[in-house]
């Protein structure tokens, strides 16, 4: 149990002087103009390079992973088992994805045109 601990402590404390050595011997500093800047071969940027972003799109994008990822999490686990209990589980889970399927509707983040 010693060894445990030690090594936990150990593997938490190195990463953190490794980070802070880091920061504080390379510190830069980002006041300048032309560091913020996009560069493209030398010559003056013809366009402006922070391109405005539809947060309505991201949200719809991020919905759909999590969505996503979580059907193709469920969709091989009736085949796996065929326990009762874990049946049950499932059909709790997929109510679950319904529910917040209907929320995020009724709310509007699901609408593409608005």
């Amino acid at each position: 149990m010693y060894i445990m601990s030690y090594a936990f402590t150990l593997s938490l404390t190195i990463p953190i002087i490794v980070y802070s050595l880091s920061y504080f011997l390379f510190m830069r500093s980002y006041n300048d103009r032309y560091k913020s800047s996009p560069f493209e071969c030398g010559f003056d940027p013809y366009s402006n390079a922070r391109i405005p972003f539809s947060t309505r799109f991201f949200l719809l994008a991020i919905i759909f992973i999590v969505f996503d990822i979580e059907v193709v999490l469920l969709m091989p686990t009736p085949l796996l088992s065929s326990n009762m209990s874990f049946m049950f589980i499932f059909y709790v889970l997929m109510m679950i994805l319904f529910v917040g399927l209907i929320h995020e509707w009724n709310e509007g983040s699901i609408n593409w045109i608005s």
